[in-house]
């Protein structure tokens, strides 16, 4: 039995990570003002990130259409796969599930859409996970069980400088409350349940960074895969050092967050995901 593994590109895989276990990336639009490009077919991430920098605009983002779900699933079909499995990001943030979901019923053959309630490379490794099992033989109905279970399992929090791009593209969700602060407190947030929340507040970077460094620490022994992503953050070497005598450094996955979720959390975000043993 031949699965093939679909996402988007909110999960922020790496082009050698997707080729590698052949796995397909529909990409989200990213708008500047009237400017509109696909997410890395036609906006590299350095690319995005200087206009990011230069722009008056907030960058925004738009879920695929489903026919662009609907391409990727009728052709890999057509190529002999017996089912697919596709695992999408949170559908607590985007309407990119539901764009895949009215593609999959517009397609004939089976065609699974599971939601990862997760962003960035919370989505990413349980997409990578999917891949090495239907790469090992694992049925359909086996691989949406995988990820599901796993999405239980996984945590992302966040330590972002601005609020400002959340609550202009509408993501704020139950982190409202931080609207209110002093604008000398970095705000860490938590997107472990889909949903963007409050998660603390610390006076300075360094303490929120310390922060993410105790999380962690407080799951050490049980974490099963650890990812550490930013925003072209100038001190993300310094998590890095903090994270090193908690978790074998080797083992760690570490990565640019790309114009999707960049767009909302905004420059220097630095983000932690950290997945637990069963």
């Amino acid at each position: 039995m031949t699965v093939r593994i679909v996402t988007d590109s909110a999960s922020d895989l790496g082009l050698d990570e997707a080729t590698s276990l052949g796995i397909d990336v529909v990409p989200l639009s990213i708008r500047f003002g009237n400017d509109v490009f696909l997410d890395r077919e036609e906006l590299s991430i350095d690319e995005f990130y200087r206009r990011m920098a230069e722009s008056d605009d907030l960058p925004q983002t738009a879920a695929p259409a489903p026919g662009a779900f609907q391409e990727v699933f009728r052709r890999r079909l057509a190529e002999g796969a017996d089912s697919i499995v596709c695992i999408c990001l949170s559908s607590g943030v985007s309407a990119t599930m539901e764009s895949a979901e009215l593609a999959a019923r517009e397609t004939d053959g089976e065609v699974r859409i599971v939601d990862s309630r997760s962003v960035t490379a919370g989505l990413g490794v349980m997409v990578l996970a999917a891949a090495e099992a239907a790469a090992a033989g694992a049925g359909a109905h086996e691989i949406v069980g995988l990820v599901e279970a796993m999405r239980e399992r996984t945590h992302v929090y966040g330590a972002i400088e601005t609020l400002e791009n959340l609550r202009k593209g509408g993501r704020i969700g139950n982190a409202q409350a931080l609207l209110g602060s002093l604008l000398s407190i970095k705000p860490l947030i938590d997107i472990s349940s889909g949903v963007v929340e409050e998660a603390g507040r610390q006076r300075t970077r360094r303490k929120s960074l310390a922060w993410l460094r105790d999380k962690v620490a407080e799951h050490a022994d049980e974490i099963e895969t650890l990812s550490v992503m930013h925003a072209q953050a100038d001190d993300i070497g310094d998590l890095t050092e903090m994270l090193a005598p908690i978790v074998d450094p080797s083992a760690t996955r570490v990565g640019v967050i790309g114009p999707v979720v960049a767009s909302h959390g905004g420059p220097g975000v630095i983000g932690l995901c950290f997945t637990l043993r069963s």
